[in-house]
């Protein structure tokens, strides 16, 4: 492999711009995350794709806001804009755990050190930027963005907060995945249009002035939602809201969302249709060193990049709709896969790395087992207005077969440097229930789990059942807990014929909207009846964008405006949790007198029996992890990495 030159990263610094021999620059964008240059790291796949369009591009990561600013303006004013991000996380749920505490790492910052990512990150980065270049531009755009586009809910302060356009004073935000609007603004600017004229393109949203005109555009049609002062006085108005924000965000032929925040109005532009595999390609085809900046040699290895290092990102989207998670608020419910070929290029350059050792930590993405999924027939797509394609039931429409990842896999693994590759991303396991998903073929569905079982996991197979209770898990938009015993039973034939002695690790969530203390009593009753001794578990946190965030703090559930009750006191988060850990001495008492308390003697005798039992654990050896304090929500949930220190900046 060739070696590498500091110009092979986007620049960072003056120095680095000189290099490149640039006198000025067109872009310059801002990062929570510190600069990893790969194809997982949204600021990375923008600069990328700006340099790609002939633009002199450089990124200033994680600059410093607590000193004198000068990391604002040491790279002068860009001739087109400022691009702002907050990070591949909202930096709320970077910076704190369910419980509102500060977290004591940060996954996207060299040794994990945290202090490098102000609370707010976009908001900060770009009121800061307006105030030092009010002439230019500021453009904001990754997750924290798109799941603040509207108004919102935000835990960690306990209000509702207005679009973020309105609180960051940005001129211009681009949710979801940007290439695709990226492209169309900057035609335009390069073509000679006033950056504050641009306001019909796909996929943005623009903050419309008292005396501004609407702009017109013949192909959409318009919906108006309540105000965001409307939402402040009338929580059922609020949940009503995000019934329209859902289904357009998530249609073909989508309306334009306008709400009125004070005297202004918010204009949300329809999103782009889906990427072809030809537009996802030349994405992940732009030359990613795949490294991080050398600039971090001596501080430590980055977390997020050393667990994603050799993983192969295949797909983007998901069309679970699972009410807990922003994936679809931020991807789009269709899947948009890569082309094989393009995938065994990148396959190629990562097992050619100097440092490869034969093994690719994952072949996924999203959601591991949705690759090449699509409609059967795109007219049916086209109208619907659904959140999810397999939720209450799998779409009729919608081609499952698992084949096509199948041969995928089989691909990968014949490339000669590779000894192993893992699947590292969740798996659907109700989708390879027959019972479920009743489009595939068994057969096909038997070969995937197979092949996964056989060839890709490493002792454990991690799934995520979620609940027990369907109640529960209807809201979630889950299918019943029935679908993972059939898996289960599916599992331990596989695990017996081939002999190989694999674990099946569930994921479960408490204290979500509609969960009751009794629910979690049976979650546990029947999960040690299973010969589970949970691990993976976690409190529900809410973020921006969700069903569940909705009902969290409204009460209503957006589609149907019926009240739903949610554990919101510490004392009712605490209880609801304490039941994962039916097993430890110090729950015992407790489970004791709450069970009898609500006349649920039946779980009782489950979960503590009066005479000994003896119990095998479904489990590895080693005692289970109460992650409550520190869970992250399911959409941005990551494999545990150790950290050197924990040191802290200014």
């Amino acid at each position: 492999m060739q070696e590498l030159k500091l110009s092979d990263w986007l620049p960072t610094t003056n120095k680095e711009v000189k290099i490149r021999g640039w006198e000025t620059l067109d872009v310059i964008l801002f990062s929570g995350d510190a600069y990893v240059d790969h194809p997982t790291f949204g600021p990375a796949v923008i600069g990328r794709l700006l340099e790609s369009m002939g633009l002199r591009v450089a990124i200033v990561p994680q600059p410093n806001v607590n000193d004198n600013l000068q990391d604002f303006v040491k790279l002068g004013k860009p001739r087109l804009f400022f691009g702002v991000t907050g990070g591949c996380m909202d930096p709320m749920i970077s910076n704190y755990n369910a419980n509102k505490k500060r977290r004591d790492k940060d996954a996207y910052t060299p040794n994990g050190d945290i202090g490098f990512r102000p609370d707010y990150a976009s908001t900060v980065y770009s009121k800061i930027l307006k105030e030092k270049w009010p002439d230019t531009p500021v453009l904001i755009g990754g997750i924290e963005g798109s799941l603040r586009r509207v108004t919102h809910y935000d835990y960690w302060s306990d209000q509702l907060m207005p679009t973020i356009l309105e609180t960051s004073k940005a001129d211009m935000l681009v949710y979801g995945m940007g290439e695709q609007p990226l492209r169309e603004i900057v035609r335009l600017l390069e073509k000679g249009v006033p950056f504050n004229s641009i306001n019909t393109v796909n996929q943005t949203a623009v903050l419309l002035h008292k005396d501004d005109k609407i702009p017109k555009n013949s192909n959409w049609e318009d919906v108006e939602i309540a105000s965001h002062e409307v939402c402040l006085k009338d929580k059922k108005k609020y949940a009503s809201n995000f019934k329209v924000i859902e289904q357009e965000s998530n249609k073909l032929a989508a309306r334009r969302i306008f709400q009125k925040v004070g005297e202004k109005t918010l204009m949300i532009n329809p999103p782009y249709p889906t990427m072809t595999e030809a537009e996802i390609d030349a994405s992940f085809d732009l030359p990613y060193t795949r490294l991080p900046h050398p600039k971090y040699n001596k501080r430590g290895p980055i977390p997020a990049y050393e667990m994603i290092k050799t993983s192969i990102n295949i797909h983007r989207g998901c069309f679970g709709g699972c009410s807990f998670c922003t994936i679809s608020a931020h991807q789009g419910k269709f899947i948009a896969s890569r082309s094989k070929e393009s995938i065994l290029r990148e396959v190629d350059k990562v097992a050619n790395m100097p440092d490869f050792k034969g093994y690719l930590s994952d072949i996924g993405g999203p959601s591991a087992n949705m690759y090449q999924m699509k409609g059967k027939v795109q007219s049916i797509c086209d109208k619907c207005v659904a959140p999810s394609c397999i939720s209450p039931v799998i779409c009729s429409n919608l081609d499952t077969s698992h084949k096509p990842l199948t041969d995928l896999y089989q691909a990968v693994d014949s490339h000669p440097k590779v000894k192993k590759s893992f699947i590292g991303s969740g798996i659907r396991h109700d989708m390879l229930v027959p019972e479920f998903n009743k489009n595939a073929d068994p057969k096909e569905l038997d070969a995937y789990t197979e092949e996964v079982m056989t060839k890709h996991v490493s002792g454990r197979l991690k799934v995520a059942p979620e609940h027990t209770s369907d109640p529960v898990l209807k809201l979630m938009r889950k299918p019943s807990f029935t679908y993972f015993h059939k898996f289960k039973e599916r599992f331990d034939k596989i695990n017996i014929k081939k002999n190989l002695k694999l674990q099946l690790i569930p994921y479960f969530i408490s204290n979500h909207p509609a969960c009751e203390v009794e629910d979690m009593a049976n979650l546990a009753a029947e999960t040690k009846d299973m010969g589970f001794q949970l691990e993976q578990v976690q409190g529900f946190t809410p973020t921006p964008m969700t069903v569940a965030t909705v009902i969290y703090y409204s009460g209503y559930h957006p589609y149907t405006l019926k009240k739903v009750n949610t554990p919101k006191t510490r004392k009712e988060k605490d209880e609801q949790h304490r039941f994962f850990f039916w097993y430890k001495d110090e729950n015992k008492a407790w489970i004791k007198k709450t069970l009898n308390r609500v006349g649920r003697q039946d779980l009782l005798k489950v979960l503590l029996p009066e005479k000994t039992e003896k119990w095998r654990k479904n489990k590895p050896n080693g005692e289970a992890k109460d992650t409550f304090n520190d869970a992250v929500p399911f959409n941005q949930r990551k494999q545990k990495v150790k950290y050197k220190s924990k040191k802290k900046r200014r």
